[in-house]
């Protein structure tokens, strides 16, 4: 778990601020889905999509727009800063996008990596956003590896941050931050600071490093006055293990693709190399030293120089 949460989180999470407000019912449970009209995928099966929320900063329409998808316990917040940035520095449009069960994304049971896939497919068509470049760390790589898999016309160039296509084995705490999180009990009506500092003592009792702990607690927001996780912890307790994992791909995206790794991360391994050159032959390696997984959060200005030079 370590290689998903680095010392420099504690800085992001204190930085994060979400909205208390305007979180409606589908926020709280997964049984309630807003759902898109029906879409087919290239193999003519049906998927419904859920409505991603966005924030879509303005540029020239003329050139591809930048799209970032954020990975587990994440959030599109998690690129507010860069997403800004980018905008001025390269002036083109910049979308943010939590996933599904995530953020003020709705809820649902299905958190597989096709679903994801979809729920983007159908926000960039409805936008009018493709061809796109397509930027995703960790969960969010995965989704957009396999879209660019599944779609390669929606998809300009597109940028794995700290992610392959080969299972994950590192994360096996996963199953018992979520069970600690499901555990949490606040009461109603506490001030903001002292339901977190509630809740983070009863994380503790599972999870030692604070990092970690104030991290999660980024999804501890509330509604009414009751505190609750906005992420679907029951969806992602399920589906954990294909989270971790990639769906078997026999096609290739002929795209150019920047896999841009932490230099102190252990994800991607030289074994995946192999894998990554079968899937995305036009890949390029390029390593951030002194960064962890979160390399958008350790480095921030070596991940937008990083970036500004795959455009280039």
């Amino acid at each position: 778990m370590r290689a998903w949460l680095f010392p420099g989180m504690l800085r992001w999470a204190r930085a994060w601020r979400l909205p208390l407000r305007g979180l409606g019912p589908s926020s709280l449970s997964a049984p309630r889905v807003p759902l898109a009209p029906s879409s087919s995928g290239r193999s003519g099966t049906e998927r419904r999509s859920v409505l991603l929320s966005y924030r879509l900063l303005d540029g020239e329409e003329a050139r591809p727009a930048l799209v970032f998808l954020h990975g587990l316990f994440g959030s599109k917040t998690n690129f507010n800063s860069i997403a800004k940035a980018l905008a001025q520095q390269t002036g083109r449009r910049v979308l943010t996008v939590d996933a599904r069960n995530h953020g003020d994304s709705p809820h649902s049971p299905d958190m597989s990596y096709e679903a994801m896939s979809q729920d983007v497919q159908d926000l960039l068509t409805q936008l009018g956003l493709v061809p796109c470049v397509l930027v995703g760390h960790s969960m969010g790589g995965r989704t957009a590896m396999l879209l660019a898999l599944q779609r390669p016309e929606l998809v300009e160039r597109l940028i794995a941050v700290d992610i392959s296509p080969v299972e994950t084995t590192s994360n096996s705490d996963f199953p018992s931050y979520m069970a600690a999180m499901r555990a949490v009990d606040v009461p109603d009506d506490m001030s903001r600071s002292s339901a977190r500092k509630l809740a983070d003592q009863q994380l503790s009792t599972v999870i030692q490093d604070p990092a970690v702990r104030q991290f999660l607690l980024t999804n501890l927001v509330e509604v009414d006055g009751r505190f609750v996780w906005r992420v679907n912890l029951e969806a992602l307790a399920q589906h954990v293990d294909k989270i971790l994992a990639f769906p078997p791909r026999q096609e290739s995206y002929p795209g150019p693709t920047l896999f841009l790794l932490g230099g102190n991360s252990q994800y991607v391994h030289p074994s995946h190399h192999s894998e990554i050159r079968r899937l995305f032959p036009q890949a390029q390696m390029q390593t951030v030293p002194n960064a962890g997984h979160w390399i958008h959060a350790d480095c921030p200005q070596d991940f937008m120089a990083a970036i500004r030079g795959f455009l280039a």
